[in-house]
């Protein structure tokens, strides 16, 4: 394998690369109706810079999208291809996109994690820690 670079996500072109590749994660990385080409597409227009992939060869092998309002940050959707886990992919990708976010002036990010997501442990040693204080909700619009 190559060199593994990390590069905004380009759509359309790598939008089937990226959902089979959240489509393989696991139980850790959810679909939802937010990952509809529509969706995305809405998501390289308001801030492309904050959508990342991780590619070797041409093949992506991991993704991350931020998310900042203005004044907090969201971290969702890393995902890193099975066979390329444990060579340090999500860290660079977590490492790049934390950097990103700071530099737009957030000060503090939430991490959206699924129960069972194997990826909990590698957040806490980033300095993540679990908000048990607050309760999530959520509500769908169409």
């Amino acid at each position: 394998m190559t060199e593994i670079i990390l590069r905004e996500f380009r759509f359309p072109h790598d939008y089937e690369a990226v959902f089979a590749l959240w489509q393989n994660a696991g139980e850790g990385l959810g679909i939802g109706l937010s990952d509809t080409p529509e969706e995305i597409e809405k998501k390289t227009r308001f801030a492309p810079d904050l959508f990342l992939v991780a590619e070797s060869d041409g093949r992506i092998l991991g993704t991350v999208i931020g998310g900042f309002d203005g004044r907090r940050g969201l971290i969702y959707h890393l995902a890193v291809d099975a066979e390329f886990r444990g060579r340090g992919i999500g860290t660079r990708l977590m490492d790049e996109i934390e950097a990103r976010l700071k530099a737009k002036g957030c000060r503090r990010a939430y991490l959206l994690v699924k129960r069972g997501n194997s990826a909990a442990e590698m957040y806490e040693k980033r300095g993540w820690s679990e908000m048990t204080s607050v309760r999530l909700f959520g509500k769908n619009f169409g």
